[in-house]
């Protein structure tokens, strides 16, 4: 098993994979191809029938591990703006049933875990986020492509524009997710709701999946083949290291939140 990453088989083709790198599954690049490396293989697996992604603690994921990437080379950008394809692609493109149960907060690159996933059920608390623009970066084409399939026009507009943050339930409310319950019942209606999904046809199911997501499927294989992300060629600019600097100044001053 490839580390920070757990898995729990609860049989009946139902299978659990957690997220697991403390404290905030912060993510950096071998974390993204270990995420990617294992998707792919769980979707060749014939006894899994829907798979239960979930977290650890309070957080799902807060994104991409600053205190790391603020440092990183072109090449290190390059290397994790890939990761991030990777990892997104394998989750939005996976063959069968992916029930999202959102332990916590989901921000910046975490909420991609919720947005790829096919039905979606988050803790009472959390909060939602792509916070990106006050890092000053951009959205990596996998990112992007999601981001336009599963947000509204409008959701599209405040979350991506403002970099701000929004509660379980006004998240709910745009549809965002698909229920919110006590933190204490989320794996419990995640696992049934699994079950549920883990008894449709799976060849259908696959089927039907690409034919929802096969274009924005199309763009991100695209970019992770042919390396036309425009994000590889530099994410960070000047002006984004400053703006990270000094979010995790304010973090770890306990004036900012995770990003």
């Amino acid at each position: 098993m490839a580390e920070f990453l757990e898995e729990e088989d609860l049989g009946e083709g139902v299978r659990v994979l957690r997220l697991n790198r403390p404290p905030a599954s912060a993510l950096n690049t071998p974390f993204l191809l270990s995420i990617a490396q294992r998707l792919n293989e769980l979707s060749h697996m014939e006894s899994l029938r829907a798979l239960v992604l979930t977290g650890t603690g309070k957080v799902l994921s807060a994104g991409l591990d600053l205190k790391e990437a603020v440092n990183f080379s072109v090449a290190e950008q390059t290397d994790v703006c890939d990761g991030l394809n990777r990892a997104y692609g394998a989750l939005y493109g996976f063959p069968k049933p992916v029930i999202a149960a959102i332990n916590g907060h989901a921000i910046a690159g975490g909420l991609f875990f919720v947005l790829a996933a096919d039905y979606r059920i988050a803790a009472e608390g959390s909060r939602f986020g792509l916070t990106e623009v006050r890092v000053g970066v951009r959205f990596p084409v996998s990112a992007l492509q999601i981001a336009k399939a599963e947000l509204s026009a409008t959701l599209s507009r405040r979350l991506l524009l403002s970099g701000r943050n929004i509660e379980a339930g006004e998240a709910l409310d745009h549809k965002l997710l698909d229920e919110v319950v006590a933190r204490d019942e989320v794996m419990d209606r995640a696992v049934s709701v699994a079950r549920d999904y883990a008894a449709i046809p799976p060849m259908a199911y696959g089927d039907v999946k690409r034919q929802l997501r096969g274009a924005a499927m199309d763009k991100i294989h695209d970019a992770i083949e042919n390396g036309n992300d425009p994000t590889l060629n530099g994410w960070f600019t000047e002006e984004s290291q400053a703006a990270a600097s000094a979010l995790l100044a304010a973090a770890t001053s306990g004036r900012g939140r995770s990003s």
